[in-house]
């Protein structure tokens, strides 16, 4: 059967209720569905500097592609999207926060900085999952809403790492703070990210004298402004917190003991894994071992490692084919993951995870993390 586009030609009517702000690049407006009474943000594509409308549209559809591959608690959703290319026109629909902005946020109840500060790492630990960079972190671009969920929004300058071409400097210009030494050298990555986050959160603790944080080392090697000595990785960044939230958590004999039949096992079914390889989060983990395991159920052992270790490993990998994993091994692993509460089983993934950065890593590229701007 060949391949031939369908077309929906029905329209969707919907109500505009109030503007909501206009930036570089888009004008967002606040719009209501009567058809399923839903509220939703639509940003339309209109810069303010009308002789850049075709130049900066590949940006906007940038934005919609960015968007389209995040699906995490503390990021926007994204819901629908309209494209007009021959005019140079675009519409993005998406959630609706109820809430306020970080800072606001945080002077109103400074007792759930460390809660805040915890999403912040997840949210952007996600985006370095997926290999994206947001590259506009201000306070205005992280929203609390009203139940106490942080949320990322405005991905119009963010960038895909495996994107290497030079982007314009401009991104570099009119920060709110100082920059770090990273744009001496024309280097923007997940470790500027981690700088520009450790700022934010060492201003909104200033201004307002908070006195609940409890991460204040922390932020203060965030803030560091010699990339050598900060830290590079929101991933890692998480890892810590998790260990610190969860030290008083105890896990039972057979629980230690079917962790570390599997970890022992993937770590011997593991040869090496590319240097820039990431891990999948916690959820996609457990859902790609429920996969593998209907597929195996049946057999003593799981015929090709690859099956197992890419449910873990995001990116290139090298594994043992004489290394037997068994069956067995995988489905108790399973039954403790769906057992354990969420806070058990980020603890479980986290330490898998440690485990596995002790895996010899290779070079598979020439180019590394870093990118211009």
């Amino acid at each position: 059967m060949s391949a031939r586009p369908i077309e929906f030609p029905k329209s969707k009517a919907y109500i505009l209720e109030k503007d909501l702000g206009q930036g570089a690049c888009g004008r967002t407006v606040l719009v209501f569905d009567p058809e399923i009474n839903e509220h939703f943000v639509c940003k339309k594509y209109s810069p303010i500097y009308e002789e850049l409308k075709e130049e900066l549209f590949s940006n906007f559809i940038r934005e919609i592609k960015l968007l389209y591959l995040l699906n995490h608690p503390n990021i926007v959703r994204v819901f629908n999207y309209h494209l007009y290319n021959e005019k140079y026109l675009g519409y993005i629909f998406m959630e609706y926060i109820i809430g306020s902005h970080i800072d606001d946020h945080l002077k109103q109840h400074p007792e759930s900085t460390n809660e805040i500060f915890r999403q912040v790492i997840d949210g952007f630990s996600h985006l370095e999952e997926r290999k994206i960079l947001h590259r506009d972190i201000r306070p205005f671009n992280l929203m609390v809403d009203d139940t106490g969920v942080l949320k990322i929004i405005d991905f119009g300058f963010g960038k895909q790492t495996a994107d290497i071409t030079a982007f314009d400097k401009s991104i570099s210009l009119n920060w709110w703070c100082e920059p770090p030494i990273d744009f001496e050298n024309d280097i923007y990555n997940y470790g500027t990210e981690i700088y520009f986050v450790g700022k934010m959160f060492e201003k909104i603790i200033t201004d307002n004298n908070i006195q609940q944080f409890a991460h204040t080392t922390l932020i203060k090697s965030m803030c560091n402004k010699s990339p050598n000595n900060r830290p590079t990785s929101f991933i890692d960044i998480r890892k810590e917190l998790l260990t610190e939230k969860f030290s008083t958590i105890e896990f039972n004999p057979r629980e230690r003991t079917v962790y570390k039949n599997f970890s022992n096992s993937l770590f011997n079914a593991l040869s090496k894994i590319e240097k820039n390889a990431k891990y999948h989060d916690v959820e996609a983990v457990q859902s790609k071992l429920e996969d593998c395991y209907k597929k195996v159920m049946l057999e003593d052992d799981i015929p090709k490692n690859n099956q197992l270790t890419n449910c873990i490993i995001d990116g290139s990998h090298f594994f043992k084919t004489s290394t037997d994993f068994k069956v067995s091994t995988l489905k108790n692993f399973i039954e403790i993951l769906n057992s354990c509460s969420k806070e058990k089983k980020n603890i479980i993934i986290s330490n898998l995870q440690s485990r596995i950065d002790s895996v010899p890593r290779y070079e598979d590229s020439p180019f590394n993390d870093d990118i211009p701007f």
